[in-house]
């Protein structure tokens, strides 16, 4: 799907919910679109003030929290209050680098079926879940032999 195709179509989901379309709105979309690194509420800010001097950071947390309600982006919290924010339109997982906290998707399909699974094992009625894996990215490994 393209950029402007998913651009397209959150900003039609915004439209259908009686939401103005602001030219912030519309630009913190786009990055979040754009960017793949699952930026904080902070990146998104750095990256914007300078074509929206009067714009607040907290004109991107409510933006990002309105889009979350809405249900296109997902706020990924690690309770060490760096929440990162992922645009996403199919559920997918995250590897995550516990040296520069680069977070990467992982599209995999076997996945899914861990809900019914676990519905099946537990008795649980599973609403949601999310799968995170921890390690050492590519670029941190590189600099870790670097260094030896």
């Amino acid at each position: 799907m393209s950029k402007n195709h998913l651009v397209d179509e959150a900003i039609e989901k915004l439209k259908a919910a009686d939401i103005r379309i602001t030219p912030q709105r519309y630009a913190i979309l786009e990055y979040l679109i754009e960017s793949h690194t699952h930026p904080t509420a902070d990146d998104i800010y750095k990256e914007l003030e300078h074509r929206f001097p009067n714009m607040s950071v907290a004109t991107v947390y409510n933006n990002l929290r309105l889009f979350t309600e809405i249900g296109f982006v997902v706020e990924m919290a690690y309770g060490d209050s760096s929440s990162r924010f992922d645009f996403t339109t199919e559920k997918h997982y995250h590897a995550i680098c516990e040296k520069c906290k680069k977070v990467v998707d992982v599209n995999y399909p076997g996945l899914g079926d861990v809900e019914a699974a676990t519905e099946k094992l537990t008795g649980f009625k599973i609403n949601d879940h999310r799968l995170e894996m921890y390690g050492i990215c590519p670029d941190c490994q590189k600099l870790e032999e670097d260094a030896i």
